[in-house]
């Protein structure tokens, strides 16, 4: 069986935006994929957070696991009001994949596996969870600051052949 990446949306910040929002996403692929390539304008954080539906209640939750190389950390975060994605930095643009598993269902909990490496911090792989059975129509892609001009956000939808 052939998996195919198909480009749902693509955002090039050109002003510094502490939002980047895709809405009315189709429910006919098996997964989402977020790759963002992100910079931020202030150093008072080091996150990216996603929020599902417009949901800002308390819902979310993460796990994440960090090095680099010579000293490893880890975290987790319950009842929050968004997915906490970790290694942004304002040197440099630096890549994050989150893969968005099963988001159409509507029976389950929506989960996510997120992946970020900058070489001046670490690497970072982050579990997160979302606590509705609602499917993904809309991902809010945030930062606790803005991310820089020059930002990139592209949406895939993952299709089974």
């Amino acid at each position: 069986m052939a998996i195919t990446y198909e480009p749902i949306a693509t955002t090039t910040l050109s002003t510094a935006t502490a939002t980047v929002t895709f809405s009315s996403i189709s429910g006919s692929y098996t997964d989402l994929v977020l790759v963002a390539t992100v910079k931020l304008t202030s150093s008072n954080t080091d996150r990216l957070f996603l929020q599902f539906n417009g949901d800002t209640a308390t819902n979310y939750s993460a796990t994440y696991l960090q090095g680099d190389g010579s000293a490893a950390a880890s975290g987790r975060f319950s009842s929050v009001s968004e997915m906490r994605f970790y290694n942004q930095s304002t040197a440099d643009f630096y890549p994050n994949i989150i893969h968005i598993m099963n988001y159409a269902n509507s029976t389950t909990y929506k989960t996510a596996i997120g992946r970020s490496s900058a070489a001046a911090i670490s690497a970072t792989a982050t579990v997160g969870l979302w606590r509705s059975t609602a499917a993904i129509t809309q991902v809010d892609v945030k930062s606790p600051n803005t991310f820089t001009s020059g930002s990139t956000f592209t949406l895939y939808g993952i299709a089974s052949a």
